[in-house]
């Protein structure tokens, strides 16, 4: 039996005491779907910012960057601030404030030369928040007796919000062609260049969501970026191309880089490093404003210290650090339980013990019972979804199937309501930590593959050959340790996506055998899970 908590205004004999709880309003923190909403709506983020218990801002990192921008503005300089946040701190929803806030300063009306605009590389992300708030948008106009087509409400919304590849790509376009001499140059005969502000291909203020997965020059499905619209000799990592970008505006200009530690989970994401490289190497006229959280392992591998000593144009901040979750007050500690389960670190099992009565993370072998307990949490509209890694392989015996790749799909899981067999409640279709990144639900369940084995205290990695067989990861070159680091941040991303609760259901594998004494499966065996089972059973977590 769990236990029970009375609050002392019950028990007191003065009954004004507890009063103010009683009368209190409730205030459930929103999704980042529902607060997008009504943020756009209001053009405030102050009304979703409130949790359930604690009273949790993020006014002091907008009003810092706010202020970063203004001193641009006025001091005809460009800037960069990093800010940084725990899973669910609610980086994103800075970034949609400081865009909205600075792209409708006169209220309701656009502005086009001092706007703003929100990347993101995470086109689901893009996608979901882009059909919601169209959606949304065209209805309120329907409610105001207002005729506005659900093309134009995306039209709008597109103006602050983007997919980065295709502003990176636009870019792309307005150069000279070939490179010459590793230096990139507008060409004129294909931009526009203002009297007083340079080129205005791009905005004076831009925001790059999980700005630790941009992309190094190397490596991007094959080849560099200039490779993709065939520009030779292309010298620059995907940060550098849109620092540059940035710096062809004359006057002045500010981006805000929002970065989640730990999270890089493609071979070929540069994290934070290219970014400090660059603004070392090639822009060096650029004030940096830092979070002074930045400095920790978990960012550029604790090397940030060493990437800035001899740069004097710095300024390290706690206001660009948003320490606590926004998710839901339960999930406070959940991003340091998280990192101890994966780092094997002697604490975890207290931070579960923490947190469990609050928000609860069971366990299970059998995906029957964990979609019989995620049906039994859902209330309302609450969303539930199921969630596998991308190098996950087969969970066609347990009935679930990998979505499809595809922004639309990705839109129909996350939007559609409990009717719709396309939504996550449905929870036939799961969902990879690059379709779920930078968003959530209210209750995850996370079916542990055999990517990930714990085995003695030690995770050993596996990728699948489609076919037959499991091939462990081991090599001892870069690029084998970027993929095994990119494989365990990969379930760092998928355990912190439940708002309220999860559970992890690790299969029993297939023990049967076939006449001869053979394996009936020899890709599923018991002793691929088993070890992580056991493992996370030792940490205290509840069986279903």
């Amino acid at each position: 039996m769990s236990n029970v908590f009375v609050h002392s205004g019950a028990i007191n004999d003065d009954p004004s005491l507890g009063l103010d709880w009683i009368i209190s309003p409730y205030s459930p923190t929103p999704t980042i779907i529902e607060a997008a909403k009504k943020l756009y709506d209001n053009h405030t983020v102050e009304d979703i910012t409130r949790h359930e218990a604690d009273k949790v801002s993020t006014d002091k990192t907008i009003n810092y960057i706010l202020n970063v921008i203004k001193q641009s503005r006025e001091n005809k300089q460009k800037s960069i601030c990093f800010v940084t946040g725990v899973p669910g701190a609610g980086k994103t929803l800075v970034g949609l404030d400081v865009a909205v806030k600075q792209s409708y300063q006169d209220g309701d009306k656009f502005i086009e030369d001092e706007g703003a605009v929100y990347l993101s590389g995470n086109g689901p992300l893009v996608a979901v928040l882009t059909e919601a708030l169209a959606v949304d948008n065209q209805k309120k106009c329907k409610e105001r007796c207002e005729r506005k087509n659900l093309s134009d409400s995306r039209r709008e919304v597109s103006k602050f919000i983007q997919i980065i590849h295709r502003y990176r790509d636009n870019m792309l376009a307005k150069i000279k062609n070939p490179v010459r001499n590793g230096v990139l140059e507008i060409d004129p005969d294909k931009a526009i260049k203002l009297a007083k502000s340079g080129y205005g291909e791009v905005e004076h203020v831009a925001i790059f969501d999980e700005a630790q997965r941009s992309w190094t020059h190397k490596i991007k499905r094959g080849g560099t970026y200039g490779n993709k619209l065939k520009i030779e000799n292309f010298p620059y990592s995907e940060a550098a191309f849109l620092i540059w970008s940035l710096d062809q505006r004359e006057d002045w200009a500010t981006i805000v880089c929002l970065i989640g530690g730990g999270q890089e989970i493609n071979t070929g994401e540069a994290g934070i490093s290219e970014w400090l490289n660059a603004l070392n190497d090639k822009f060096k006229h650029w004030k940096i404003y830092i979070s002074d959280k930045l400095t920790e392992k978990e960012y550029a591998d604790g090397r940030v210290n060493e990437l800035l000593s001899k740069n004097n144009r710095v300024t390290y901040s706690s206001n660009l650090h948003l320490g606590v979750s926004l998710r839901s007050f339960r999930a406070e500690s959940l991003s340091a339980f998280v990192h101890s389960l994966l780092s094997f670190n002697p604490d975890a099992s207290e931070w579960y013990a923490k947190i469990k009565d609050r928000y609860p993370i069971m366990l299970t072998r059998d995906m029957d019972k964990a979609r019989a307990w995620l049906r039994s949490q859902t209330r309302g509209s609450q969303k539930a979804g199921v969630l596998v890694s991308k190098a996950a392989a087969i969970f066609k015996p347990l009935a679930v199937s990998i979505l499809e790749q595809g922004d639309e799909n990705a839109v129909h899981w996350f939007l559609e309501d409990k009717n719709d067999v396309r939504s996550s409640n449905y929870l036939e279709d799961a969902v990879t930590e690059i379709q779920v990144q930078g968003l959530e639900l209210d209750y995850t369940c996370l079916l542990w593959d055999a990517d990930i084995r714990c085995y003695n205290r030690e995770w050993r990695f596996y990728n699948f050959n489609g076919k037959t067989a499991w091939r462990e990861e081991t090599g001892r070159t870069d690029s084998s340790i970027e993929r095994r680091k990119y494989m365990l941040n990969a379930y760092r991303v998928l355990l912190t996506r439940a708002r309220i609760g999860m559970v992890i259901c690790v299969p029993k594998g297939n023990n049967n055998k076939i006449p001869g004494g053979f394996p009936e499966n020899p890709t599923r065996l018991p002793e691929f899970y088993d070890g992580t089972y056991k493992y996370l059973k030792s940490l205290g977590l509840e069986e279903i």
